[in-house]
């Protein structure tokens, strides 16, 4: 496999490839051609390599193949439809896509905020479970999807950073086919295995390990949208499902609603990524549900899979992200000198599936990548067997039940408030997501808490606004004057 279109070719015409619950079900032939038709119509379009296709869709068939159509015609942009127009405008500002592929009269905030000369394309699914795409205007060119090529980029996601604004990370043809065929080899995915998607496909989680990872195998894919922890359990027995991979939060809940041993009797394994899984919470999922928790590692700049612990009779080691896979796992100190085994330091990676920079962004490559390792700002550990042990961050980010947060965005909305001088957004401790965000400001007009949240709320997605902000008089800085953000919890007394 070299991209994507060659991850589709995996399983049989008519074998089921995606289905949505009480909606359409699409074979490998279905499937294939809603792709193609879909490629085609985006290239008529005017996309073609290079060529970003942004997308805003909720989970469901429409999000799939929104997806895979711009990743075959061009280069796909799926953005979370929870934006609000400010962040919208810079997302879509700074990828520039030709193309905005939108629900009908739906995406309001993305319409709003799309830069000039982008086209509108409202996408749908008609009666016949086929694929619509009904553009502004009328079609630019003649010309259809080509065959890319494996250097091609096919999708675009952002990461954040600790300081500055998120930065966009260009992941090639042979970045997904590479993380695609570790992540086969590592579960021992096959035709008979069904995966239930509860990962945003705005994410590389969900893009790459549930879904795709899933075709390359010749399995099926059953996207629920969106999830709901009361009807999953229902869902996953009905379908069949073998597997499915989520972050811990969706775990716990799950485990709540889980009230037989084997609520799922065809339940192989399940897989846990995108944030820390408490060795107590394993431990209780493998007792009620019979089959083993496999804790994984993963990085959008890896194209999402750098590490898992193994199916048995692999042993599996609660706290660990287990072994490195189809990548080279190192652990440095701060002058690059590769540790030994129990040392902690700064975990790098280098493999197929990492990339090789961030797009636009020279001084951010400077920093993260050297020698051809990615630096993944994770403090961490290996142990003789060559399992990873994650530590801490060295970056700031915020890890709110998988959902990573860069602080400074936070920062830069608190400070475009007029009676704001000084902000900083920083962790504190969640019982169920593991960490949520809070924020201290210093005041330089009146203005209450509600009123900076009520401002944060019209600028900032639901998940990334603060559980609390705090009014003070100064925040904590050392001796030359730098900002000290993980000081900021402990001083407000909120660290515990």
């Amino acid at each position: 496999m070299q991209g994507v279109w060659d991850i589709l070719q995996q399983g049989e015409p008519d074998d089921a490839a995606l289905v949505v619950p009480d909606g359409p079900r699409f074979s490998y032939r279905a499937l294939r051609d809603e792709v193609q038709r879909g490629a085609d119509v985006l290239c008529a379009l005017g996309a073609g390599n290079g060529d970003v296709v942004a997308s805003v869709f909720p989970n469901g068939a429409e999000a799939v193949l929104a997806f895979l159509s711009s990743a075959v015609a061009g280069c796909a942009a799926p953005l979370n439809p929870g934006y609000t127009e400010h962040e919208f405008s810079f997302y879509l500002n700074d990828v520039n896509p030709s193309i905005l592929l939108v629900p009908p009269g739906k995406a309001s905030a993305a319409r709003s905020a799309r830069p000039s000369g982008t086209r509108i394309v409202e996408a749908f699914l008609d009666p016949g479970g086929k694929l619509r795409l009904e553009p502004e205007g009328s079609p630019s060119t003649l010309r259809t999807a080509s065959e890319r090529a494996a250097d091609d980029v096919a999708l675009t996601l952002h990461t954040s950073g600790t300081t500055g604004r998120p930065k966009r990370v260009p992941l090639k043809q042979r970045h997904l086919a590479a993380s695609v065929a570790n992540i086969v080899e590592t579960y021992g995915l096959g035709p008979t295995d069904v995966s239930i998607c509860v990962m945003p496909l705005f994410h590389v989680h969900g893009l790459v390990a549930s879904t795709l990872a899933t075709f390359g195998s010749g399995g099926t894919v059953v996207v629920p949208a969106p999830f709901n922890p009361l009807r999953f359990w229902t869902v996953a027995a009905k379908h069949g499902a073998t597997w499915f991979s989520a972050v811990p939060t969706m775990q716990h809940m799950l485990l709540a609603r889980a009230k037989s041993q084997c609520p799922v009797p065809t339940l192989r394994f399940v897989r846990t990524c995108s944030a820390a899984l408490s060795p107590d919470l394993m431990t209780r999922f493998e007792q009620r549900i019979g089959v083993p928790v496999l804790e994984a590692y993963g990085m959008t700049e890896a194209c999402h899979q750098m590490a898992s612990n193994p199916l048995p009779p692999g042993d599996r080691r609660p706290g660990s992200v287990g072994l490195a896979t189809g990548v080279e796992v190192a652990v440095v100190d701060d002058e690059w000198n590769q540790l030994p085994t129990g040392q902690r330091g700064e975990v790098v990676v280098r493999g197929p599936n990492v990339i090789g920079a961030y797009a636009d962004a020279p001084e951010a490559n400077a920093v993260s990548f050297r020698e051809g390792w990615f630096r993944t700002g994770d403090e961490g550990v290996l142990d003789t067997d060559g399992y990873l042990t994650l530590i801490g961050r060295l970056k700031e980010l915020i890890n709110r039940g998988g959902e990573k947060i860069a602080p400074r965005e936070i920062d830069e909305v608190l400070l475009g408030h007029p009676a704001v001088a000084e902000a900083v957004a920083f962790a504190v401790p969640h019982a169920a997501l593991g960490q949520d965000v809070a924020a201290a400001v210093v005041l330089r007009a009146p203005v209450t808490e509600a009123e900076l949240l009520v401002h944060c709320r019209t600028r900032l997605a639901a998940f990334k606004v603060p559980r609390t902000i705090r009014i003070v008089d100064q925040l904590p800085r050392t001796a030359t004057g730098k900002l000290q953000r993980g000081k900021v919890a402990e001083s407000l007394g909120l660290g515990e």
